[in-house]
């Protein structure tokens, strides 16, 4: 359950990059006017019963699944200072069950099959389940129930708030967050929207059953609510199973309103002089609420100042070295909105300085103004990346529920849209005029104090405890099946429409499948260019040419491209992984040629300009340090190098010395070697013509040349370690331990693949209802999450345990997980637990396949491991014929309880503990 906060601004998470002549830009605004309303809110129906609930529904036909969300009007907002966090504590205890079915309803998801989650934003808290759309009435069944029935017992809220706790320790562990918190309470002194949304440890810590009991009693209730509904249903007889399931329960009493206050703007800034890594600048400006007529405006000139290589601020602060990222983002909120800026400052660069070159480039915008030409392709980006955004069901439901609950309208968007359309130069310098003073800003510095990584090496583990260990799961899985509510019977089979192959005389291949369900196309490629090529003594060498890809070519500068890209709203990422390069790109359906064109320019004349190698090396020098300051992030390295012994290609990791050692000729050599068209596989899935798009990528790909043979490596063997071995390296001052297990594990062609992830769904494939989550999550309250993977690819891979825990909880949570490793590796799991476990696995599976990304990333990861390109269906019944045989034989041949490595990386109390 992630504490998040929805807000109506379509910043992208990441900067992408993406745009052309007049009469293209003309047809692209035709085509959105047309497609905006037949994919947002043209047949959503809005129904409010008599106690007032609010449903929306949509029917979307394209494939047989369904999305039911729940939208409670209560979030931080509702809060002030003693009970900061109590609106997120009371979402956890949403899941701890109700008095008609006491047991953990996250078992009951993930029985039915369910992608179920929730979070708790500012305004809004929200639970969400994705299922196949024979499981819909029994998803409304399990809403309905813990609108009414949740049961908050002192024995479960005890346990909860050490995982809330865990939680909040995780967040506290970022000097970004430890930030943003400081500079919000002296932005907002007076208002909730200045606490942390997840609350504060030492408010948790006091919480009692009476205080969480009367929250839930004032704003858990049909009339406070919004229900949901998008997918392949009938609304007539949803509506009636809706009122047979919601319509009971009654109105309650009025809320409590905290009354809004206005937010304010401390004159000098705030500076966190901290243990960390990495400067920071952060400034925040107060806006307006949602529903006010500035906010369009304000989102174009965000993406004026923020959004890819040509953004203003970008060009003023990345560019110039002063800086190695900058982001920004407008939130817009029920009673008010914030327009914050982070910078990250560039290696040894003074933050005063890059304050006082951002305030510059603002006023010179307003000064000066900004072009149409900006303008416009700030609208087009922004509007692409609402309809991008928009693609598959959860989040269609998501933007109605947002919409619904911020600003009491689930039209808000389209209403929005229209008026971004109509933004013009003169609005975009208003605003900035209007909202982007000096006087009214709030800055905040995080200035590091110097710290050392200190590690203490191979010790035998000591980290056993005496626990109070269930010696059976917590819950048996009959005990689930009885408060199961009945599924429908299925209908009718999935529709198998499969993927056309084609093959090019170069070795090119692609795979191509026309979705129309909406006017967008995705793209995803592999080229066999990853990190385990990269030398010893250049560790980072496959990144540094995939990452510089988009930097030039022989045809066009790092400007040009990103602007091409920018002018139609659509995005092109490359991101190394082990086995290879994988290529993400999406775009409306009709500027597919611009997307396919830019990226056989990149991959086959890429020219890696010095000064853009240049700025590269510099951040990611500055991104290295920031990793080496994440717990997570050194657990997995030294967690892998404990695995994979010296000179095998999983060991090498980039480093300072590594980074400084790649210079411009190892980047075109390694480009030249490992990109061809005989090791690149592409799949696209979208609204298409077969014909048309393969001609299209034969025109741009047919020429790429290829000589020789393609390089190949072969794993060596590693053998399991003779014992357990417990490493910690300590990261002084972390509030939050991270903690990684395992050892190597199988290939995805290993003839126990579908049994092991039958056995891991089992084991930890979710950190609610899995034998982990259930123990160590749930009942002991040790972690905020606990998970276990299967990382199966061409190449042997890895099995690991990762969890989050209290410093002071670790050596229980690892001792706990290493009883259930044993327990399953001696005595195995039951027919039950495997029939639940592949019933998740095949619905979580037909789920995905709605979802387009997945779906052609899917595709292609089956072509790219050589499997017929029936697995894509057939798969369901693979992991069907899984017997529990098979399954306890996974469990006794890869669980190894007592041959595994352990790493856990946070405060010095984790080595002090480990080595009495």
């Amino acid at each position: 359950m992630a504490t998040s906060s929805f807000v109506l601004s379509d910043q992208p998470a990441h900067s992408q990059h993406s745009v052309i002549s007049n009469k293209e830009k003309y047809q692209s605004t035709l085509l959105i006017k047309r497609i905006m309303p037949s994919t947002l809110t043209e047949n959503v129906r809005k129904t409010v019963l008599e106690n007032g609930l609010t449903v929306l529904t949509k029917e979307v036909h394209t494939a047989p699944v369904v999305t039911v969300q729940v939208w409670y009007k209560v979030g931080s907002r509702n809060e002030e200072p003693g009970v900061n966090g109590i609106a997120h504590q009371l979402e956890h205890m949403m899941f701890k069950g109700t008095r008609n079915r006491p047991i953990q309803f996250g078992r009951l998801f993930s029985a039915l099959g369910s992608d179920s989650n929730a979070f708790t934003s500012y305004d809004q808290t929200a639970y969400y389940g994705t299922v196949e759309r024979n499981k819909l009435k029994a998803l409304l069944v399990l809403e309905a129930d813990r609108m009414q029935n949740s049961q908050i017992e002192p024995e479960q809220l005890a346990s909860e708030k050490r995982v809330v706790i865990s939680e909040l320790q995780g967040y506290e562990n970022s000097p970004e967050y430890r930030l943003n918190r400081a500079v919000m309470q002296a932005v907002f002194p007076n208002h909730a929207y200045g606490l942390p949304v997840g609350g504060t440890k030492a408010d948790v810590e006091k919480f009692e059953v009476e205080q969480v009991e009367k929250y839930y009693r004032n704003f858990y209730n049909p009339d406070n609510a919004v229900l949901v509904i998008v997918g392949d249903f009938q609304t007539a007889n949803t509506l009636e199973t809706i009122k047979e399931t919601f319509g009971k329960i009654p109105k309650r009493q009025e809320l409590v309103v905290i009354p809004p206050s206005s937010p304010s703007s401390p004159s000098s800034p705030i500076v966190l002089r901290e243990p960390g890594v990495g400067r920071l600048l952060q400034v925040v400006y107060p806006l307006p609420d949602a529903n006010q007529p500035d906010v369009p405006a304000l989102d174009v000139m965000d993406y004026i100042l923020t959004e890819g290589r040509n953004s203003r601020l970008y060009q003023a602060l990345v560019e110039s070295g002063l800086a190695s990222e900058v982001t920004a983002s407008v939130t817009s909120l029920r009673e008010s909105g914030w327009y914050e800026v982070l910078v990250t400052a560039g290696s040894k660069q003074d933050l005063k300085k890059i304050d006082s070159m951002l305030s510059s480039a603002i006023a010179n915008v307003a000064e000066k103004g900004v072009t149409s030409e900006e303008v416009e392709q700030a609208k087009t980006q922004l509007i692409a990346d609402v309809i991008l955004s928009n693609r598959d069901i959860t989040s269609q439901a998501m933007r109605l529920g947002t919409d619904e609950t911020t600003v009491g309208d689930y039209r808000y968007t389209d209403r929005y849209l229209a008026a971004v359309r109509l933004v013009k130069p003169t609005d975009v310098v208003t605003v900035i005029n209007k909202y982007l003073t000096k006087e009214v800003r709030t800055v905040g510095f995080f200035e590091p104090t110097q710290k050392m990584i200190a590690e203490v090496g191979d010790k035998p583990d000591s980290a056993q405890t005496t626990e109070n260990f269930s010696p059976l799961a917590p819950v048996l899985p009959s005990e689930v099946m009885k408060y199961l509510p009945p599924v429908d019977l299925a209908t009718d089979a999935i529709a198998q429409i499969l993927p056309q192959e084609f093959k090019f005389t170069n070795g090119l291949r692609i795979l191509l499948l026309p979705d129309r369900s909406t006017p967008t196309v995705t793209l995803s490629g592999h080229i066999q260019a990853g990190t385990e090529f990269d030398p010893d003594n250049k560790a980072g060498l496959a990144a540094f040419v995939s990452e510089n890809l988009l930097n030039g070519t022989n045809n066009k500068d790092v400007l040009t491209i990103a602007k091409v890209l920018a002018e139609r709203g659509a995005s092109l990422d490359f991101q190394t992984h082990r086995e290879g390069v994988h290529i993400e790109g999406d775009s409306l359906a009709e500027d597919l040629p611009i997307l396919l064109e830019v990226l056989a320019d990149v991959v086959k004349n890429s020219t890696f300009p010095v000064k853009e190698l240049e700025l590269h090396r510099q951040q990611t020098l500055t991104d290295l340090q920031l990793e080496l300051d994440e717990p997570s992030e050194v657990a997995r390295r030294i967690f892998v190098q404990s695995i994979y012994p010296k000179k095998h290609p999983l060991h090498t990791f980039p480093t300072e010395e590594s980074l400084q050692q790649i210079q411009r000729q190892d980047v075109i050599d390694f480009k030249a070697k490992h990109y061809r068209p005989d090791t690149t596989v592409l799949a696209l899935v979208g609204d298409f013509d077969l014909d048309i798009v393969r001609s299209l990528i034969k025109n741009e790909f047919g020429d790429w040349e290829v000589s020789g043979q393609a390089p190949t490596l072969k794993y060596p063997t590693v053998s399991m370690p003779e014992e357990i071995v417990s490493v910690n390296p300590v990261l002084p001052d972390k509030t939050q331990a991270v903690t990684y297990m395992g050892y190597t594990g199988i290939n995805r062609y290993d003839p126990r693949f579908h049994a092991a992830l039958v056995l891991n769904q089992i084991l930890g494939g979710d950190t609610l209802s899995s034998r982990l989550g259930a123990e160590v999550r749930d009942r002991q309250g040790l972690s905020y999450g606990i998970y276990s993977y299967f990382q199966a690819g061409k190449n042997v891979g890895t099995f690991l345990i990762e969890m989050q825990t209290s410093p002071e909880d670790s050596s229980k949570a690892i001792a706990s997980t290493r009883e259930i490793l044993q327990q399953i590796h001696q005595q195995g799991v039951t027919a039950l637990e495997v029939e639940t476990a592949k019933r998740t696995l095949i619905s979580n599976y037909n789920v995905s396949l709605a979802n387009p990304e997945e779906l052609t990333d899917r595709i292609l990861m089956n072509e790219v491991y050589g499997l017929d390109k029936v697995e894509l269906h057939s798969f369901t019944d693979k992991i069907q014929k899984v017997t529990l045989d098979q399954v306890n034989q996974a469990a006794r041949e890869l669980l190894h309880p007592d041959k595994i490595v352990v790493v856990t990386a946070g405060p010095s109390v984790l080595a002090e503990k480990n080595m009495r």
